[in-house]
């Protein structure tokens, strides 16, 4: 480390360079390089690292890019706990003395818990005030957790003993005194306040007389060393004599030396009384174990086998009286007596039950595993009086163990493939996978954080999920959760999370929850996301890029057809300016004018129908009866060779509609059926009442009730590719000059603004059904039909008519027009002058003639303030397109279409000035 400082670039730093150092910096570099303890340096405000070679060991692989850098780069993943610290020494407060301080260090192969004793001491600069602090450091790690494992062995060992229904000891390495005394001796013995725990003689001094001989015999030899088990009676404080068996081992160290001696004392006075019963009653015995099923044996003490009941001999067909120990091991499988032997042995010395399996020859020969249980039976002097024992046949068992034993060892290994497979899955998944607690936090996350959001999984465990949601969705995403831990498991919630860089990303989420635990795996939809948006925006640019090309096709076929009908016009207006003339010639040309406008006029009327902006004129009429006349006309329109047939009930089926555009549309879906027929074949006209509206071009369903008018045709069809056009206006499969393509436009519109739809039915080569659906309503309560007026009169008389229209041309016409029909006008141009003009009570006017469209206030506002100030004076409104007039009529006011003729505003002005009370 010092070659490292020396060659260090420290100009290039906060330090400068080390000639500038000052003395008390250089010396306690110098005392940090000199020490073989781990020793550093932080200087500057900065704090600086400079350390000495066993100061870099303990920080791993921060060396050696320490050297140099401020202490809060060096350890970011640690600074909450040491900036306060070092911030304390550099203040002036004196040095920091910390013991087996437990940091969270990125120092080898990622985050790792450390422990550490360390000291920092401030270090006065040249001025006299503190400029570094220098630190002494010891890792403790290995202390601290040698400690803590300590701790748990003794916390375990101290449970088991505290619970042992037997009484474990411990006493010194000597035999002198008594460590250790679990709570089972009160139970045993007596009260443990009796016993004092430094004197195992005291202890000791509870043996019955009798054995204290043998209990005193076999502490030498456990002092040596060795394991052993006695068996005594003990004389508690009470005066009960107890039985006990004891077994006494060493406790070594690690080097293998006698650390202790401990032991368990297990209370055997009820089996010893058992016992005695037996020696009591041997005859009793005898004929207790010919009853039993099992094999029953005896032996002496020395483990000399000398006796056997009945289903021995009879299971090995040996002569009853014949066996004896040997020929006992004659019937034992040879690959099991070395071990029968062996076990044997090792009971007999230690006076333990005796307990093994072994193969018996059965008299066929074959051999079958039993299960093999012997008991010494004791004297009043606790010496082994016999053995008894018993042979279980467990061979079945043993075969069905061996096959479990097979069975767990498969599912182990299947246990282990698939724990495997679970842990490449998490590792490998390209989704997200957490786990995360219904309190929000993560208790783990699998490695595609890294891969989609960024975040390393450490980063992501232990913190809440809050912390990465983007803001907007922290509510939705808080309830979600909430129905994820109720056992309402979500599927495809989607939400977004902000990855490291600060953008969001879609993720849509699946979960299942168990306890208050809830796993969840998340995909990564942002790209989706972006294509649908991308796709729905295209699909926008084409909506409008379709409707830009339908007001290209509609204004192409409006100036094509209004061009057709200017060029007869202007054509009979060119000849009518002829002086020379001929009457009959120019009646011929005014009555061509007459119709041109007459077939414009019903062109803007088919134009505003399809538009819904055609004032209707709604009523309630039967529909079956409007059908019955509308079929004789259909005749005449479709021709001879087409044979109109109309299905009609007798039952009234009442619509609310204009009448007069309902026949309309009715005439255009017959011409387009005639025109499909070639001039030639059937059309059926049928009608259904009380229906509903099926789902129609994508829209809803309605359920009615509704009247549903069919007219069916024998034509050729109409091509898939070309149904959906055809409400198009200006669409048209005729030749040129047969057809506008707005006959079909005018049924679409109608039915549209009357609160009803169209529909279509076809296939090239078996005809088409055109369905008109209206909504059926109530019949009116009166049928009284309105009282005819007398005929108006050709002209005015002197009527003051009050004209209101913003347009310079058609105002100049409107007026001279009236003054030629013999009324006095006054023009405004717009509501404000004309309400001026009607003054404070409007005695100047009989009439009011005014256009709707105007800017500011419309003709329909100012008729409506009009009838509010002066409720006695007419007004008549005038309008060639309004969406006003469309929706509500002429909303209770005289109407008239443009384009008018003289005559029709005369009749109209005529009877509204009569109607209209003398002023």
């Amino acid at each position: 480390m010092a070659d490292r400082i020396r060659g260090h670039d420290w100009a290039a730093t906060p330090l400068g360079p080390v000639e500038a150092w000052p003395a008390s910096l250089v010396t306690a570099v110098g005392i940090a390089l000199g020490g073989v303890t781990p020793m550093a340096v932080f200087w500057g405000p900065d704090l600086v690292v400079l350390h000495n070679d066993a100061w870099a060991a303990v920080v791993g692989d921060k060396h050696p890019g320490a050297l140099g850098r401020p202490a809060r780069e060096v350890f970011p993943e640690a600074w909450d706990t040491l900036g306060p610290q070092f911030e304390r020494a550099l203040s002036g407060g004196g040095g920091v003395e910390v013991q087996d301080q437990r940091l969270v260090l990125d120092r080898r192969d990622g985050p790792e818990d450390a422990w550490f004793t360390y000291a920092l001491s401030p270090v006065a600069g040249p001025d006299g005030t503190i400029a570094g602090v220098f630190n002494v450091a010891q890792e403790t790690t290995r202390r601290v957790r040698a400690a803590a494992g300590l701790t748990a062995s003794e916390e375990r060992f101290r449970s088991f003993a505290e619970n042992s229904a037997d009484v474990l000891w411990i006493a010194d390495p000597a035999g002198n005194r008594l460590e250790y005394l679990s709570p089972a001796y009160e139970r045993v013995w007596g009260d443990r306040r009796e016993l004092v725990m430094d004197d195992l003689g005291r202890w000791a001094s509870l043996v019955h007389p009798e054995d204290r001989e043998r209990a005193y015999v076999a502490m030498p030899r456990l002092l040596a060393g060795e394991t052993l088990t006695v068996e005594y009676r003990i004389v508690r404080p009470d005066g009960c004599v107890r039985y006990i068996r004891d077994t006494g081992f060493p406790i070594r160290d690690a080097g293998g030396r006698l650390r202790r001696i401990g032991g368990i004392a297990q209370d055997v006075t009820a089996e010893h009384a058992r016992e005695e019963a037996l020696r009591a009653s041997e005859e009793q015995f005898r004929v207790f174990a010919q009853a039993m099923p099992s094999h029953v044996w005896a032996a002496r003490p020395d483990g000399q086998l000398y006796w056997f009941n009945e289903q021995v001999y009879a299971y090995s067909g040996a002569a009853a009286g014949t066996l004896d120990g040997t020929a006992w091991t004659g019937i034992v499988h040879p690959d099991e007596r070395e071990e029968v032997e062996r076990a044997w042995r090792r009971s007999h010395s230690t006076g333990g039950d005796y307990e093994t399996e072994f193969r018996i020859r059965r008299a066929d020969g074959a051999y079958r595993w039993f299960l093999v249980r012997g008991k010494p039976v004791r004297g009043g002097n606790g010496a082994v009086a016999r053995w008894v024992g018993t042979c279980t046949d467990i061979d079945d068992r043993k075969r069905v163990m061996a096959d479990l034993v097979r069975f767990n060892e498969a599912l182990e290994v299947r246990i282990a493939e698939r724990t495997a497979e679970h842990d490449r899955v998490w590792r490998n998944s390209r989704d997200l996978l957490v786990v995360v607690g219904v309190d929000g936090v993560f208790r783990a996350v699998n490695p595609a954080w890294r891969t989609i959001l960024g975040y390393e999984p450490a980063e992501v465990v232990g913190r809440s999920y809050l912390e990465f949601i983007w803001p907007e969705d922290r509510v939705v995403t808080r309830t979600a959760l909430a129905y994820a831990a109720s056992n309402d498991d979500l599927t495809a919630f989607e939400n977004r999370y902000r990855h490291r860089d600060g953008t969001p990303r879609w993720i849509s989420w699946h979960t299942a929850t168990e306890g208050d635990v809830v796993y969840a795996y998340g995909r990564d939809v942002t790209a989706e996301k972006e294509r649908a948006s991308a796709l729905a925006q295209a699909e926008e640019a084409l909506r409008q890029s379709q409707k830009l090309e339908a007001i290209g096709q509609l204004t192409g076929g409006v100036a094509h057809d209004f061009n057709n009908l200017l060029t007869i016009i202007r054509s009979s207006v060119d000849f009518l300016r002829r002086p020379d003339l001929a009457e009959a010639r120019k009646a011929r040309y005014l009555d061509a004018v007459s119709d041109t406008v007459d077939r414009a006029a019903k062109l803007t009327g088919q134009l505003l129908s399809f538009a819904r902006r055609q004032a209707l004129k709604p009523e309630a009429f039967d529909v079956a009866g409007c059908l019955r006349g509308v079929a004789e006309m259909l005749d005449t329109v479709t021709g001879a060779r087409i044979s109109v047939v109309p299905e009609l009930s007798d039952a009234a089926c009442f619509v609310r509609a204009d009448r007069s555009q309902f026949e309309t549309a009715l005439v255009n879906m017959a011409v387009n059926a005639r025109d499909a027929m070639d001039g030639e074949g059937t059309l059926t006209l049928r009608l259904a009442c009380g229906v509903g509206k099926p789902a129609i071009r994508g829209h809803a369903p309605a359920s009615g009730p509704f009247a549903a008018v069919s007219l069916t045709d024998t034509g050729s069809g109409i091509p898939p590719e070309v149904v959906g056009r055809i409400f198009e206006p200006f669409f048209t499969t005729k030749d040129v000059g047969k057809g506008t393509g707005l006959g079909l436009s005018q049924v679409f519109g109608f039915a549209k603004q009357s609160g009803g739809d169209v529909d279509v039915v076809s296939a090239p080569g078996r005809g088409s059904t055109f369905t008109l659906y209206l909504p059926e309503t109530w019949p009116c309560a009166s049928g009284e039909p309105r009282p005819t007026e007398p005929e108006a009169a050709s002209g005015g008389t002197g009527q003051r008519v009050l004209v209101v229209e913003d347009n310079v041309e058609v105002g100049r016409f409107a007026t001279q027009i009236l003054e030629d029909l013999g009324y006095e006008t006054t023009w405004a141009a717009n509501a404000d002058e004309a309400l001026a003009l009607l003054g404070q009570d409007g005695s100047g006017f009989d009439a009011v003639f005014s256009d709707v469209v105007m800017p500011g206030m419309n003709g329909v506002e100012l008729a409506r303030e009009i009838r509010r100030r002066f409720p006695g004076l007419p007004v008549v409104l005038a309008s060639g397109y309004s969406h006003v007039l469309a929706q509500e009529g002429g909303h209770g006011f005289e109407l008239l279409h443009k384009p008018y003729s003289a005559g029709q505003i005369s009749r109209v002005l005529q009877r509204v000035t009569r109607r209209s009370p003398a002023p």
